[in-house]
């Protein structure tokens, strides 16, 4: 493989670990970000393009620099409880970005494209099994932007040709086996990098937002799945593209849930050390349950998680004992 990818979000916990894997396939991964959220020292594989999308005429710059054969799209707001606070800011930088960049890449000429979605446009669907056919009901600002975005994605298909992989994420963990790149978020919200913060003393206790949900220990279910399989998932669906097979939407799971709290079991499982807890209220926008239901990545893509989620916590324990890692 070769020619340049764009990576929107490339300085990201998810963006940079799939320009890692965009340069071992042998593409040049150009990274696109504007380091709101992201980090300078994440981008080591590629060049980085600083800028936001937003700002249209700056991305036409980029495309007419780079000629790129494809584009990843990772950036986005997705903190679900500040979607829930600040819809409006949700709404106007995801939904603003993602009609610039497929402007921009109808006007270069570029016609594949992967996007980064969510299991949010799903909402609140207790006991289901999600695939990709289950109805899309997102409860909160975040999913609904991405719902959205689909949804226009679909439009520029039907009017310009775009050819475009959709993955619906499921709960995503983990970190670079190498501990070059990792998981790091200000402020950070996701629970596997917050437990082993609360392991390692870098905060004082772990909060658990909600005891009183309908699942048998009264924490939360998600489906986790390592961001490593995530990516290789993000290269086969960009080979489908290259391969003239058209659009398709995937859910990325594994399809087993784990509790809030057997996720902090298996952390302390994996470290040995005990992880300090306090009970807390509800968030809001929070499902009690997401579980991926489908297969057809399995079957379309030859895709299949192959890391456990002990793997996630051992290989996230490895990068956030980097004496660096928050750079």
């Amino acid at each position: 493989m070769s020619g340049a990818v764009l990576v929107t979000g490339g300085a990201g916990y998810i963006g940079s670990h799939a320009c890692k894997a965009l340069k071992a396939a042998g593409y040049l991964p150009v990274t696109c970000d504007d380091l709101s959220t992201g980090w300078a020292d994440a981008v080591k594989f590629g060049p980085l393009e600083e800028g936001a999308l937003e700002d249209r005429a700056w991305l036409d710059a980029v495309f007419d620099r780079w000629r790129p054969v494809a584009v990843m799209h990772f950036a986005a707001l997705s903190d679900v409880g500040q979607s829930v606070r600040e819809p409006g800011l949700y709404w106007r930088r995801n939904i603003a970005g993602a009609v610039n960049l497929l402007e921009a890449m109808v006007r270069a000429g570029c016609r594949h494209l992967v996007f980064s979605s969510t299991c949010a446009v799903y909402g609140e669907q207790d006991g289901v099994l999600l695939d990709e056919n289950a109805p899309r009901r997102p409860i909160n600002a975040y999913g609904a932007s991405k719902a959205a975005i689909e949804d226009m994605i679909g439009h520029f298909a039907a009017t310009h040709g775009l050819e475009a992989v959709t993955f619906r994420y499921f709960n995503v963990a983990g970190a670079d086996p190498e501990a070059e790149i990792g998981e790091f978020h200000r402020p950070e919200t996701h629970l596997v990098p917050l437990v082993l913060d609360a392991i390692s003393g870098r905060r004082e206790t772990l909060t658990i937002f909600g005891t009183d949900y309908d699942t048998p220990d009264g924490t939360c279910i998600r489906d986790y799945v390592h961001v490593v399989d995530l990516i290789e998932a993000h290269l086969a669906g960009l080979g489908w593209l290259r391969a003239g097979r058209g659009g398709a939407v995937f859910n990325l799971g594994s399809g087993r849930g784990y509790s809030v709290r057997e996720v902090i079991e298996a952390a302390e499982k994996v470290t040995g050390e005990k992880v300090p807890v306090i009970e807390g209220d509800r968030r809001p926008g929070d499902c009690t349950r997401l579980v991926s239901g489908s297969r057809r990545a399995a079957r379309e893509l030859d895709w299949r998680p192959r890391r456990s989620l002990e793997d996630m916590i051992a290989d996230a324990w490895r990068w956030h004992q980097r004496g660096d890692y928050r750079r």
